[in-house]
């Protein structure tokens, strides 16, 4: 059956509704005309006419973006948007959707070519390569949805307003309600001469002092200008931090680290280089988990007189980046002494008091503001700073324009031809109104390994919410569960499930050209040729399936035919970025950002809050106090459940050695001595 292996409807997908029709006003989107073919990477002939066409053409059945006849309603409760008749209407057509089969869908390529779009990138040097235009393309042709359903949701986003958020967002106002601030990170990558007004004052100033404070530092840091206590040039970095501080940063560390690709030159005077060449001979290290094993390998083979440390708190009291921090700066001081903290540490934060009385010197604190939330913090000093060591500020300025590229096009393009607003769309479709729980995001591309850990955190922390603007629950399925791995090696994990077991939506994002190119003389493809072939291959195989008539026909035994199946169905999409550099990283980030923004502006709930990540803290705290009870004064465990408390008498039975009454500092050993022997030295055994 069509339906096999997916989970029932939601709740409210049974309910009656109002009948309704939708007027249907057709939009100008850009597409690919159907005559246009995609093999190799290359647009082939026309099969009409035979000649070589790159151009996009509007096709002859278009997504259209409706638009409502009556003004967009602000602030509508999740109940209130539910009860729309554009939200029924969507309800309505899931019955419509059940009745059909991706096979089908995808015979029609009329409708295929109207939902494969592109958007400009900047031009790079190395592609440039006859009349390949770099464009990053999404083709959503393999999701389960007709243009009938792109109208139904495009008529549910112009009613909530969705065009009105986005302004909103983009105008300083304070959307974020639960916490009366703006959200600006659109702000961190907007040019200088841009205005963003938040309570009455342009922003936009400030934010370019501080990356001209970035450049200036980075710029010395990376020349030798700026060393170290014993004269030493500071060569290595360890960034501490945790969430957006860490997991934004380190995405983007993986994703330059391996960058070859030459860009035009910002300035004639000055040699561009590329990611890898530019952070040749450096080493950036990122350290957020609290396990000491994360301090141990954070600083292994590091010697503190040519480490540099950025701590990153906005407030400086994060409890486990500063419990890192003092471990980090014990490290230092071990060694160097007191008086090399100014030399060896700066900070990303805005409690100047605080960073004067951690050592650091409030002159070497870069700033950023509470419109900036921790998650979407990587285009502020928070990734910028360390990210420009590494690779210097030209790269990451890069970084910061492609970003910006992409703001421009979500804040102004059309819903039908815009990209964050589709993404963000198809996934309500999906997890809403299909009830597919799950998300994988699938890059063919190991250089971004550490993408889907980050929009993990972005999306589910964004909209893992059960209450809506109003503050009274959501009676409707939000929020998907974030996971991927690159390809291949996805494929060897969890792809089983995605094509036999539960159905889960999957985005893949591929390269039209590597960072690194390896081509053997008797292999018939290049290495990467052989990845993206997997990459075109997985679509189809999860669109299609496999039926039992055709795994018959290939004379597969009758018994095997039932586990040798695949129902197929399984809906998709393709991202394809013509190169993988600091422009093109910029804007991929920036989609999923807005994407996310969408899905929690239709749903009608607040993404830029996270009280769902306080109450454990509050909790540690108390849990903090006891542990240091039993440990210092043998203190018995009181005021747990019957669960925690035989939990840490487990826990602290095997910490009894540890009783002291004058504390000490006791660390990995190897940080400080590779003559000395843990196993040997009974008194320094911590844990």
């Amino acid at each position: 059956p069509r339906t096999q292996g997916r989970p029932p409807p939601p709740v409210f997908v049974q309910l009656q509704v109002m009948a309704w029709r939708l007027h249907r006003t057709p939009g100008t989107s850009q597409t690919l005309d159907r005559s246009q073919r995609f093999v190799c990477g290359r647009v082939l002939s026309s099969r009409k006419t035979g000649t070589s066409t790159s151009r996009t053409v509007r096709s002859t059945r278009r997504v259209p973006e409706a638009k409502s006849s009556a003004a967009p309603t602000k602030g509508l409760s999740s109940e209130q948007i539910a009860a729309t008749p554009e939200w029924k209407a969507l309800v309505e057509h899931v019955s419509e959707i059940e009745d059909t089969h991706l096979r089908d869908l995808l015979v029609d390529e009329d409708r295929c070519a109207s939902m494969i779009l592109q958007m400009p990138t900047r031009e790079f040097l190395d592609t440039n390569q006859g009349n390949f235009k770099p464009t990053i393309l999404l083709d959503y042709s393999r999701q389960r949805v007709t243009t009938k359903t792109m109208e139904l949701l495009f008529a549910l986003a112009e009613k909530v307003g969705l065009r009105s958020k986005i302004e909103a967002m983009f105008s300083g106002e304070n959307i974020n309600m639960t916490e009366d601030r703006a959200v600006l990170h659109v702000a961190l990558r907007a040019p200088r001469d841009a205005q963003v007004i938040v309570d009455g004052k342009n922003v936009v100033p400030e934010v370019h002092e501080v990356l001209d404070k970035i450049k200036d530092f980075t710029e010395k840091v990376r020349s030798g200008e700026w060393k170290g206590a014993t004269g030493k040039p500071l060569k290595d970095v360890v960034a501490i931090g945790i969430g957006g501080s860490y997991l934004g940063p380190e995405f983007i560390d993986v994703a330059l680290s391996t960058g070859t690709h030459r860009m035009p030159k910002k300035s004639p005077e000055l040699d561009y280089l590329p990611p890898m060449r530019a952070a040749q001979g450096r080493r950036l290290r990122f350290l957020a988990n609290v396990d000491p094993v994360d301090v141990a390998r954070a600083l292994r083979d590091l010697d503190p007189e040519t480490t540099l440390v950025v701590v990153i708190s906005k407030t400086f009291t994060t409890a486990e980046t500063m419990l890192n921090a003092r471990t980090v700066r014990k490290w230092i001081t071990t060694t160097l002494g007191e008086e090399a903290i100014p030399k060896h540490m700066v900070a990303v934060s805005t409690n100047l008091k605080l960073v004067s009385e951690f050592g650091i010197d409030p002159r070497n604190a870069f700033a950023f503001w509470d419109w900036v939330g921790g998650r979407y913090s990587v285009s502020s000093a928070v990734g910028i700073l360390p990210l420009a060591l590494q690779y210097g500020f030209d790269n990451m300025q890069r970084f910061l324009e492609g970003a910006n590229a992409v703001d421009e096009h979500f804040r102004t393009a059309p819903f039908q031809s815009n990209l964050p607003v589709l993404l963000g769309l198809l996934s309500i479709w999906n997890s809403t109104f299909l009830g597919y729980g799950a998300r994988a995001i699938l890059p063919y591309c190991q250089a971004l390994a550490k993408f889907p850990a980050h929009i993990q955190q972005v999306a589910m922390e964004s909209n893992g919410k059960g209450m809506d603007i109003t503050g009274k629950p959501i009676p409707f399925p939000t929020g998907e569960i974030d996971f991927g791995e690159p390809g291949t090696n996805g494929q060897h994990s969890f792809y089983q499930l995605i094509h036999q077991g539960r159905v889960t939506p999957c985005e893949f994002i591929g390269l039209v050209k590597s960072q690194q190119s390896v081509f053997l003389s008797d292999e018939i493809v290049s290495n990467h040729d052989e990845l993206m072939c997997n990459f075109f291959a997985q679509a189809d195989a999860l669109a299609y399936g496999k039926t039992a008539a055709e795994l018959r026909a290939e004379g597969v035994p009758d018994f095997l035919v039932p586990h040798k199946s695949f129902s197929g169905n399984r809906p998709s999409l393709s991202l394809m970025l013509p190169a993988l550099d600091p422009y093109t990283v910029g804007q991929l980030l920036a989609l999923y950002e807005h994407r996310v923004a969408v899905q929690g502006f239709v749903w009608g709930l607040n993404s830029f809050d996270q009280w769902g990540v306080e109450l454990g803290k509050v909790l540690a705290s108390k849990v903090r106090v006891q542990v240091n009870a039993c440990r210092t004064q043998g203190a018995p465990i009181q005021n747990f459940n019957y669960s925690t408390t035989m939990l840490l008498k487990h826990y602290l039975s095997g910490k009894e050695n540890m009783l002291y009454g004058d504390p000490h500092d006791v660390f990995p050993c190897q940080l400080f001595s590779e003559d000395v022997t843990c196993l040997d030295d009974e008194d320094d055994d911590e844990d």
